[in-house]
């Protein structure tokens, strides 16, 4: 089951909950200098999979639900709220972007969390 941030105007809520200070990351957030352009900052960020989805690409990367599937990213950690204000904005959520919470894996000593990922909207995907 996901979780959905609903989007009041252009704003994101903050949920506040401490367990999704994390973000799985499969695209461009992977560049180390896009995170840090965004961020302002280098956060810590390690690999992670996430199940049942493929990935996918037309102007953008996103990800679809897809059985047997999986997605080789990473996760950033220790996210704040104003980090989200600005992941958003890149992600130009809720256009073509909305915010997900979903569970990955992490290394094995770290198990499973649960992040929050961008999913495409109809825009991004029915779009050239």
């Amino acid at each position: 089951m996901l979780t959905y941030v609903r989007y009041p105007g252009n704003n994101a809520l903050w949920t506040g909950d401490l367990n999704t200070n994390c973000l799985f990351v499969y695209g461009s957030l992977l560049d180390r200098a896009v995170r840090i352009r965004i961020l302002g900052r280098e956060p810590a960020i390690h690999e992670a999979t996430l199940s049942g989805y493929e990935r996918r690409r037309k102007r953008y990367f996103y990800i679809v639900a897809k059985p047997g599937s999986r997605v080789v990213g990473a996760v950033i950690s220790e996210l704040k709220r104003d980090d989200f204000k600005r992941l958003d904005r890149y992600e130009d959520a809720p256009t073509l972007y909305s915010r997900a919470i979903v569970e990955v894996a992490d290394s094995p000593a770290r198990g499973r969390r649960r992040c929050w990922v961008y999913l495409p909207t109809r825009a991004l995907t029915d779009g050239s």
